[in-house]
């Protein structure tokens, strides 16, 4: 995740070989994109944010032709399981200048697929298609998670980061700042808000409660108490005894909880 202009798809684009990088190396699986770029990119399959496929081909033939570009034998069962996971089968002979938008997306991802990689790059690929295509992409990202494919999804749909992923980065002025396991992040940097609906209104919270750091809602009828989701103590027990001794009373109480957004927003905050 990360801004635009972060450096998301130049990354991506140095990792696949289509940029040169200035400095620095990359490896994948073991070889060097540049020495060892054959294997490299073998391994890789991507999907651009770009629509970038012949026009005149056919989908069947456009796979056909990007599986053999990577020295892949012919496979028709597989390009043919390709097709219908990705609902293309009705159109697998038709010219991909007849194609709607939505349906080129699919083909984009279906040749990116053609040549069976280990590692997927999907870049934004939802941005802009119709909800049954980002389902049908969603439950084949799941189908090849499960086989073992590493995955990696630049979006900015943080819902879907947040259902998704397993590890989450954010890049920011081309440097990776974050790399963690999401469950890990969210622990470290989530925290939970204990929202009490008051019985009767406050001026003020009473300095004997100062310490607990309660927001105070503008009309004085709600009180909020925020606290560190890896705490060993949330004090929301001593929170409670503490506003009954003071006289306060509460006819509703809810908690919250971050999530990736309300996480991701804070860290570009952070950024000098």
């Amino acid at each position: 995740m990360g801004p635009n202009g972060a450096g998301k798809t130049t990354l991506i684009s140095i990792i696949c070989g289509i940029v040169r990088a200035t400095a620095g190396s990359v490896t994948v699986n073991g070889h060097d994109i540049v020495t060892g770029w054959r294997a490299a990119r073998a391994k890789i399959g991507l999907v651009p944010q770009e629509l970038t496929i012949d026009s005149f081909e056919s989908i069947r033939a456009t796979l056909n032709l990007s599986r053999g570009l990577f020295g892949k034998r012919a496979n028709p069962d597989y390009v043919d399981k390709v097709l219908k996971d990705l609902s293309l089968w009705d159109k697998r002979d038709s010219k991909l200048m007849t194609l709607s938008g939505g349906m080129k997306r699919r083909v984009l991802i279906a040749k990116a697929l053609a040549h069976e990689p280990q590692i997927l790059f999907l870049d934004e690929p939802t941005a802009g298609v119709d909800v049954e295509l980002r389902r049908d992409m969603w439950d084949l990202v799941r189908e090849l998670r499960a086989t073992g494919v590493t995955i990696i999804l630049t979006t900015h749909y943080i819902a879907e980061a947040e259902e998704m992923a397993d590890r989450v980065g954010v890049i920011t002025k081309g440097e990776l700042t974050v790399v963690e396991d999401k469950a890990v992040l969210m622990r470290k940097l989530g925290r939970k808000q204990l929202i009490l609906q008051l019985q009767g209104r406050l001026e003020r919270v009473p300095a004997e409660l100062a310490a607990y750091q309660l927001d105070l809602s503008a009309d004085g009828s709600v009180l909020t108490y925020t606290y560190d989701t890896a705490g060993e103590r949330t004090g929301i027990t001593s929170l409670l005894e503490d506003l009954a001794d003071a006289g306060i009373g509460f006819k509703d109480l809810r908690t919250e909880e971050s999530s990736l957004e309300d996480i991701f927003v804070s860290l570009l905050r952070e950024q000098p």
